[in-house]
């Protein structure tokens, strides 16, 4: 039986069948369908589409059309559709750091999750993968995948579904374990309460963005405080070794006593050496291990957060986002190690009672004078650290603006002014850090002078204590040796004390960022558009930019039918760009909804929306790397066809051609080693790539000359004759590529009608737009 369930994102099939249409013919017999399973070339990498010489480059960069399959990617929306959750590739994989431009088996869990799906990779012989947990992802030998879906051990056959093509076969059990690399991917559909259940019953708790990826490596901390615990008994053994060889080896002159105490105490230090390096490898284990979780986390958050949150300040965005280190540190390293040493404390005082009897005052003493003069500390360190922090980001900030604006201040003659800013802001923040340099170092020698003065009266009340035989000389040094771990992790924890406020204030910042409202919220279904018309509607939309109480549109409403060309125009600050920017679903609307093929925007995955829309903003922003790269940026598989396609109509091919490098010619940091004009013409390439059915274009040729404008505009125009096309622009030359206008004035919809009609109006001045 075959059951035809391939996937409208033409997904390909995991095996490159030599023989699948002799089988099929044949009628598809099990031994032929798993020669297809097992005997199959890898198509995880790319095929040439082209006959001889397809790997070759040629001269200008561009290399051979390739045809593009990712197995995983394409089983994961099999199970979608299998578990009545689908989903577009596009919403699947946005943002997901891929590997070659492909899913692994650690990022299949992460997309499995953006379809409410559970999945898990397991080490599983086949015959036993239970069939409660089918259908399953099997993971097989050459980087190729199929879908189990029943698994009959008895029979010794096995139902698989194809990646490529969706086709259910039967296959031999044993050619199937021959292909299979020992790995499957459980997949599941998460369990949902009723929302309104949650709201009222339920605290949906999934656990705190730090601590739950803390708690994934217990198993690493749990050894590490087990090291640690015997790191502190280890310490025993020095004052004791002290005391015993000058109570009972020097009076009584026992030589092999002696060597017997030695040789038991360097085995001691020997594994206390091996244990704390032990420790330290643990440690850093867990740290890396965290780093790369919770930065995952975090820039995911980032670049996830709806773009009306975006940081007013990058670089003090940035400054927030280094003090990740800090908090990890904090509490992996420091508080662990003063965790496992408090405890010790009582021992190590009850060991000082039973070797110097009365000397454990002294220490008991000590501990109430540094732990209170910690907590004094703590309020005036407070202040100092959240000036610092606050100081800290005005430098990030005022170097990032230099940097980026490095030619504007050049140009403008403004480097005194940028540099008395950032003396200021150095000036200001050093003042600061001194501050609580000195008050966190002032913690540090307060507790080290109690330190030193309870180990002099210690050895005053010794003395005194062995002149009345009360004491001897071995338990005196023993007392003092004791006292010294006692004291020091009290000490730890008074600068713990004041290192928490600092530890605290970068996870407040980090906070904030965790608490950016995203783009796709996990929990909502979003409606699935395999493909779009093109049709727009706005209806009563109103909008004002966070933080600005003065609506920018105003009550708008218009409809632009599937391939209509609409010009938008107006006064500069009335709305125009604002519109192109709604209609991307960057920013909501105060008021009002936004359709697109009669469905509002909210119910579309803004992922799925934007890659139906070929975009060029107003100002183009390019990368650091190639004019190819930068043209396939967001589309890295695209066919090598459809980027000379796109560089034709821009007229990127014009001014790559002349260039040695051809395509590979590098537009250096946000395209500075271009002109304004090149790197529009890049922009508009990016738009253009894709077959979409919307374009928004904002003032394409503002920087090309009219030569290049005028072949531009007619190759544009060509290029979207059956799309449509929502163009802002100011100048008259391409007014030519629209039929009907829209003019803005303050936010409102002045005039909307046929092109030469709204222009007759402007001539004759019954409209007034700049």
């Amino acid at each position: 039986m075959k059951n035809k369930t391939s996937n409208a994102s033409s997904q390909n099939e995991i095996e490159d069948s030599v023989s699948s249409d002799a089988n099929d013919s044949a009628g598809n017999t099990v031994d032929g369908a798993a020669a297809n399973v097992v005997d199959t070339d890898n198509t995880n990498s790319h095929h040439s589409s082209s006959s001889e010489g397809g790997d070759e480059n040629t001269a200008d960069g561009m290399g051979a059309s390739k045809e593009f399959h990712d197995p995983l990617l394409a089983c994961l929306l099999l199970i979608t559709k299998l578990e009545n959750t689908p989903c577009s590739e596009t919403s699947l994989i946005a943002g997901l750091p891929l590997v070659d431009e492909k899913l692994t088996p650690e990022l299949f869990v992460r997309a499995a999750e953006r379809a409410g799906l559970n999945a898990k990779v397991k080490q599983k012989a086949l015959n036993d993968i239970p069939d409660i947990v089918l259908p399953a992802t099997l993971l097989l030998k050459r980087n190729r995948a199929v879908i189990l879906l029943s698994c009959d051990v008895a029979q010794g056959k096995a139902t698989i579904l194809e990646s490529k093509t969706g086709t259910e076969k039967t296959v031999s059990l044993d050619a199937l374990s021959l292909a299979y690399s020992g790995y499957v991917i459980y997949t599941r559909a998460a369990y949902q309460l009723d929302q309104s259940i949650t709201e009222t019953h339920v605290d949906s708790n999934q656990g705190h963005w730090f601590w739950s990826v803390m708690k994934s490596s217990w198993r690493i901390y749990r050894d590490v405080l087990l090291a640690s615990l015997f790191i502190n008994l280890f310490a025993v053994a020095n004052p004791l070794f002290v005391m015993n060889v000058y109570d009972r080896v020097v009076p009584n002159n026992a030589v092999e006593t002696l060597w017997v105490l030695a040789i038991g105490v360097l085995i001691v230090f020997l594994f206390d050496a091996i244990l704390k390096v032990l420790r330290g490898y643990f440690i850093e284990v867990a740290g890396k291990k965290s780093d790369i979780l919770l930065s995952s986390f975090l820039f995911e958050r980032v670049l996830g957060s709806r773009y009306s949150e975006r940081p007013a300040s990058v670089g003090a965005f940035t400054s927030q986002f280094r003090e990740f280190d800090q908090v990890r540190n904090f509490y992996t390293t420091s508080t662990i190690s003063a965790f496992v040493d408090m405890p010790f404390v009582i021992i190590f005082l009850l060991l000082i009672y039973y070797v110097g009897g009365p000397l454990v005052i002294v220490p008991l003493v000590a501990l109430p004078l540094i732990l209170g003069f910690g907590l004094i500390m703590r309020k005036p360190i407070r202040h100092a650290v959240e000036q610092t922090f606050a100081s800290g980001a005005q430098k990030s900030a005022t170097l990032v603006e230099s940097l980026v604006g490095l030619e504007t201040v050049k140009t403008l003659g403004a480097e005194g002014v940028i540099q008395r800013v950032w003396e200021q802001s150095v000036g200001h923040l050093s003042v600061w850090s001194q501050k609580m340099r000195m008050l966190s170092m002032s913690v540090g020698v307060f507790s080290g002078a109690v330190t030193q003065v309870a180990n002099i009266v210690i050895i005053i009340v010794g003395v005194y204590l062995i002149a009345e035989r009360e004491l001897t000389m071995g338990a005196l040094i023993a007392s003092v040796m004791l006292a010294g771990r006692v004291l020091s992790p009290i000490a730890q924890v008074a600068t713990l004390l004041v290192t928490y406020d600092q530890t605290k204030t970068a996870l407040d910042g980090l906070e904030q960022i965790v608490a950016k409202t995203q783009e796709r919220d996990p929990q909502r279904p979003f409606v699935k558009r395999p493909s779009f018309n093109g049709s727009i509607r706005f209806q009563g939309v109103s909008f004002a930019y966070p933080g600005e109480e003065t609506p920018v549109l105003k009550d708008i409403s218009f409809a632009i039918k599937p391939g209509e060309k609409v010009g938008l125009i107006g006064r500069i600050g009335s709305g125009k760009s604002t519109i192109h920017k709604l209609l991307l679903n960057l920013y909501k609307p105060s008021e009002g909804s936004i359709l697109v093929d009669g469905i509002d925007i909210q119910q579309i995955d803004p992922a799925d929306l934007r890659r139906h829309i070929g975009y060029m903003p107003q100002d183009v922003v390019l990368f650091s790397g190639s004019v190819k790269s930068n043209i396939m940026y967001g589309s890295p598989h695209v066919e090598d066809e459809d980027v000379l396609r796109a560089a034709e109509v821009s007229g990127v091919k014009e001014f790559v051609d002349s260039h040695p490098m051809g395509f590979d010619r590098p537009v250096g940091e946000r395209g500075q080693a271009l002109s304004g004009g090149q790197r529009q013409s890049i922009g508009m390439a990016r738009a253009m790539l894709n077959e979409v059915p919307m374009y928004l274009y904002d003032e394409p040729t503002s920087g090309m000359d009219n030569t290049t404008e005028t072949m531009v505009t007619q190759r544009l125009a060509e290029a979207v004759k059956d799309k449509t096309l929502v163009l802002v622009t100011h100048k008259a030359s391409l007014l030519s590529m629209v039929e009907r206008l829209i003019v803005l004035d303050n936010g409102k919809i002045v005039a909307d009608g046929p092109r030469d009609s709204v222009i007759e109006a402007l001539q004759k001045g019954q409209l007034r737009v700049a």
